[in-house]
C-alpha cells in the first residue's frame, strides 16, 4: 500500500489551510487511533460555502470554525456519516447559520441487527507502562474501544441519495455518493467546478493514512466492497478524506485498497483452513506486525470479513445464529 501520511509539521490545529483551489481546512485537536491527526473539516467555496464534516464537540474546533465563517454565507452542512468525531457540530453550526444539515440519514436502527458479542478483556490491551511512557488510558488499563462511538441524536434536515445536488455556489456544485460500508449511511461527496478538477470527499471511506474499520453490524463488508470498487471506478483527480492528507490520483490508489481487502480476504479464509477457529487467534497472527492496541479495531475487520465469508458458504460457525466475536469459525 502506498500510504498518503500527513506529518505534524505539515498542519497546525485550529488554523484555516488551502488543501485545492477552492477548498480550505480545518483540523480539530482530536488526534486518536480512529482518528489519526484529528478530524478535518472541509469549507467549500468563497463567500458562500459549505462545509463537509463540522466535527467532534469540541470548543477550540467550534471557535475556530465560526472564526473561519465570519463574513461568510453557510449554504449547507454536509455530514459523511455520524460517527462522534463527525457529525456533533453540524447542529450548532445549522443553528447558528440557518444552513440545512444533508446525509444519507441518521445512524440506522436496522431491524436485522444482531448481538455481535465482545473480545475477551484482555484482548488488545497494551502493556501498561513500566518506564513513565504510555498514555493515561494505558496505564488506567481503560478497555480499549473497537470502534468510534456514534452520534445517536444527529438526525439530517435534507436525507439525500446518490446524485443529489447538495451545493451550488461560485460555479462550483457538491453531489452526494451513497458508499455503504464503514457505516450503513456513509456518504461521500462530488465537487466539481474548481480548478483542481474533480474533487471526492471521501470521509471514513478512503483514507490515505490506513484502511478503513468495517465493523458489524452496522458496518457491512460486503457493501464496502462494492462501494469501494464503485469509487475506483471513477476518474475524480483528488480525494480528501476527513482524516489526513489529500490523495492524489485516487483511482490508482482505491485500487490497491481493493486488492488489499481481497488480499486479507483470502487470508482469513486461509486461517480459517489452516485450523485458527477464532478471531483473537486470527488477529495475533494476521496482525502480528500492528501494534497490539490495534488488535481491537482489526479484530472489528475480521469479523467483518467472516460474516461476508459466511454469507458467501465460505465459513460457517460451529454453533446457531450469526457470526460474533466470541464464536468458532470452521470452514465448509
Amino acid at each position: 500500500m502506498d500510504h498518503v501520511t500527513l506529518e505534524p509539521d505539515d498542519f497546525a490545529y485550529g488554523v484555516v489551510e488551502d488543501v485545492v483551489p477552492g477548498v480550505q481546512r480545518i483540523i480539530a485537536e482530536n488526534p486518536s487511533k480512529f482518528t489519526y491527526r484529528g478530524t478535518g473539516t472541509y469549507i467549500v467555496g468563497g463567500h458562500e460555502v459549505a462545509v463537509v464534516d463540522p466535527g467532534p464537540r469540541l470548543d477550540s474546533h467550534r471557535d475556530a470554525l465560526a472564526a473561519a465563517l465570519d463574513g461568510r454565507t453557510v449554504r449547507s452542512v454536509l455530514v459523511t456519516h455520524c460517527h462522534a468525531d463527525h457529525s456533533p457540530l453540524a447542529s450548532w453550526l445549522s443553528a447558528e447559520t440557518g444552513a440545512p444539515t444533508y446525509a444519507f440519514g441518521p445512524h440506522a436502527e436496522a431491524v436485522d441487527e444482531w448481538d455481535i458479542g465482545s473480545l475477551p478483556d484482555d484482548f488488545g490491551r497494551a502493556p501498561e507502562p513500566t518506564d513513565g511512557e504510555g498514555t493515561a488510558d494505558d496505564a488506567a488499563g481503560t478497555e480499549p474501544p473497537v470502534e468510534e462511538s456514534t452520534d445517536l441524536d444527529f438526525d439530517p434536515d435534507a436525507r439525500v441519495r446518490t446524485d443529489d445536488v447538495v451545493f451550488t455556489g461560485g460555479g462550483l456544485e457538491i453531489r452526494a455518493l451513497h458508499t455503504p460500508g464503514h457505516t450503513s449511511n456513509h456518504t461521500c461527496f462530488s465537487l466539481s467546478g474548481t480548478d483542481a478538477g474533480r474533487v471526492l470527499f471521501t470521509g471514513d471511506h478512503v483514507m490515505g493514512w490506513s484502511t478503513t474499520v468495517v465493523s458489524p453490524p452496522d458496518g457491512d463488508m460486503g457493501a464496502y466492497m462494492d462501494s469501494l470498487r464503485m469509487v475506483a471506478g471513477r476518474d475524480d483527480d483528488v480525494a480528501l478524506p476527513t482524516h489526513g492528507a489529500p490523495i492524489p490520483d485516487p483511482s490508482r490508489y482505491i485500487g490497491q485498497l481493493v486488492e488489499h481487502r481481497v488480499e486479507r480476504e483470502r487470508q482469513v479464509l486461509d486461517a480459517v483452513r489452516r485450523g485458527l477457529s477464532t478471531i483473537p487467534e486470527m488477529v495475533s497472527e494476521l496482525y502480528a506486525a500492528v501494534r497490539v492496541e490495534l488488535h481491537r479495531p482489526a479484530g472489528a475487520s475480521v469479523l467483518g470479513h467472516l460474516v461476508k465469508l459466511v454469507a458467501d458458504g465460505e465459513v460457517v460457525t460451529s454453533s446457531a445464529g450469526r457470526p460474533r466475536f466470541d464464536s468458532v469459525f470452521v470452514p465448509t
